[in-house]
């Protein structure tokens, strides 16, 4: 009964919090991105770039921008990588091979984060700074910045312009996740996180034997990984390990820096468009999903099925005992609705419906509420389809925030929403199909199944966490992930940033009294309702093989 008041306490005050910064922190995200006047920091930056940061760009301008941003930084990285034994230890450690540096540079330039390797034998501190951290900064910035340019695209009328990228992307990264990112560092300093540049050292343990333990600037790196839903460990072991997450009051802070943003963005969502109402509906339908997901982890974990379990009151097995069952499976169940990734528990240890769950987090699109940016520009496509559907009811044209839903906007929506499980269950497929691949499964049946299909779940929805139970550090496996989550980044945003053109050069169209109401219960129900049935429709046979199977067992 007291794990049970333990864990309301936990996430009711998680959901306070989330709910004080909610409007405050809306708002001055609007403020950062409607601004018209320039930093003096900001002002460098475009002069060294030669950018005309007045000019606005079209969607397919802004989406070049997007694309050559995000290439050049996946080349870079990649050198890095492959450069690295160059620096000197602690400053840097062997090359990274051809197919990791790629997968490691893609995971980190789609801010999935993924990690096939272990970070303080992998990484020399250079490159986790230089490389990895600016990364966490710029992936973070380029997800927000896309679902701006959308909002964008709803608020604005007969005009080919969204703004202008590379002043959206400074901006965030100045003026938001820097800032916030350096007030949290310090506070994880005074919790006990590493922050130093001092050499590895051994120490005696009490058994008698040596371990060689690290340094490294790791409480800076910790703030932006969680801040910018971007998840990669300097460590293998990730916020499970207590010098990236040393008590229970900073896995609360954990959990409440990855969701704190995506939480907000509704609420500058509404600001921009010029209707608050419309904010409060779709984080009425993200913390919906989000308090049902943390319930259902938390009672699969604590409920009491094989010997073992029985005993102990609750499925125990690879959670960090300072933290306990319900709140890592809390933090399990937001770095999954997020694309976090990070873990300071084992997910491949959950129960099979534990495990289900953390796999429909992702299957959803990851929009409740999703990564930085990309979980409102997701569930905003998901709008677009709810009122499609809606219209469809009765018989009339939908429309939605004052824009026509026509057949070239419904296109934009359905190849977004069609891309990830294409490239889930295809990858998934022939993961399974190749003898080869099947023979890195260190399980087999159905829970075997599971970790191939977590996998590519993680890959494609930019999430980073995985099951494990695969040795996923070889060539077939690094190119294949590294491909899905390229292409499961970069496709939605084309076709984000083409609805938003789409959008964009439409009149506004005056509501009617056949015009859905976008702002009330009825359709946060059918919002609702239309992202779990889509889920349930497209990946439920994979489900049927994998988990449900296992739990059903």
């Amino acid at each position: 009964m007291s794990d049970t008041w333990a864990a309301v306490l936990f996430l009711g005050t998680l959901i306070l919090a989330l709910a004080v910064v909610h409007k405050p922190f809306g708002d001055y995200m609007a403020r950062v991105v409607e601004s018209k006047r320039h930093l003096r920091v900001e002002r460098a930056v475009y002069k060294v770039g030669g950018i005309d940061a007045d000019a606005d760009q079209t969607w397919t301008r802004y989406l070049r921008s997007v694309l050559a941003f995000s290439l050049v930084s996946v080349l870079f990285l990649y050198a890095f990588l492959r450069l690295q034994n160059h620096f000197g230890h602690p400053y840097g450690v062997p090359q990274m091979d051809g197919s990791q540096a790629w997968n490691t540079a893609t995971s980190f330039v789609t801010n999935t984060n993924w990690q096939s390797y272990s970070g303080e034998n992998a990484l020399g501190y250079v490159v986790q700074m230089a490389g990895l951290a600016v990364q966490n900064f710029a992936s973070a910035a380029v997800g927000i910045a896309v679902a701006i340019a959308l909002v964008r695209g709803f608020a604005r009328h007969r005009t080919s312009s969204l703004g202008n990228f590379w002043v959206d992307l400074t901006r965030i990264c100045v003026r938001i996740l820097l800032p916030i990112s350096i007030v949290f560092a310090i506070v994880f300093v005074g919790a006990g996180m590493i922050q130093n540049f001092h050499a590895y050292h051994s120490v005696a343990t009490i058994a008698g034997a040596h371990q060689t333990l690290p340094g490294g600037p790791y409480a800076s790196q910790e703030a932006i990984k969680e801040l910018g839903t971007n998840g990669g460990g300097t460590f293998n072991a990730n916020s499970a390990h207590p010098f990236e997450n040393p008590t229970a009051w900073t896995n609360w802070l954990e959990i409440f820096l990855f969701l704190c943003i995506s939480f907000s963005l509704p609420r500058t969502f509404g600001r921009i468009v010029g209707d608050k109402r419309q904010g409060y509906a779709i984080v009425a339908v993200m913390a919906l999903l989000a308090i049902l997901s943390s319930v259902l982890v938390v009672a699969a974990q604590e409920a009491h099925h094989g010997t073992v379990p029985t005993a102990v009151g609750a499925a125990t097995e690879g959670t960090e005992q300072r933290f306990g069952v319900p709140d890592s499976a809390v933090f399990a169940s937001g770095t999954t609705l997020t694309s976090t990734g990070a873990v300071d528990s084992f997910h491949d240890s959950y129960t099979s419906l534990g495990g289900t769950v953390l796999l429909v987090d992702m299957m959803l699109g990851e929009v409740a509420p999703g990564g930085t940016g990309s979980g409102l520009y997701g569930i905003l496509i998901l709008a677009v389809l709810s009122v499609f559907i809606a219209g469809l009811m009765v018989g009339r044209t939908p429309e939605y925030l004052g824009k026509k839903i026509s057949g070239r906007e419904v296109k934009f929506a359905s190849l977004y929403l069609l891309t990830t499980p294409m490239l889930v269950l295809v990858g998934a497929a022939i993961a399974m199909g190749l003898p080869g691949e099947r023979a890195a499964m260190l399980n087999g049946g159905a829970h075997g199944f599971s970790e191939v299909l977590y996998a590519f779940t993680s890959a494609g929805n930019n999430n980073g966490s995985a099951f494990a139970g695969i040795s996923v550090n070889t060539t077939w496996w690094n190119t294949a992930l590294g491909i899905v989550m390229l292409l499961g980044r970069f496709l939605p945003i084309i076709f984000v940033l083409g609805l938003a053109g789409s959008l964009a050069r439409q009149r506004p169209v005056p509501a009617s009294e056949g015009t859905l109401p976008t702002h009330r219960l009825l359709f946060v129900g059918l919002l609702t309702g239309v992202t779990l049935i889509v889920v349930a429709l497209t990946y439920f046979p994979a489900l049927a093989l994998g988990p449900l199977a296992e739990g059903l067992h």
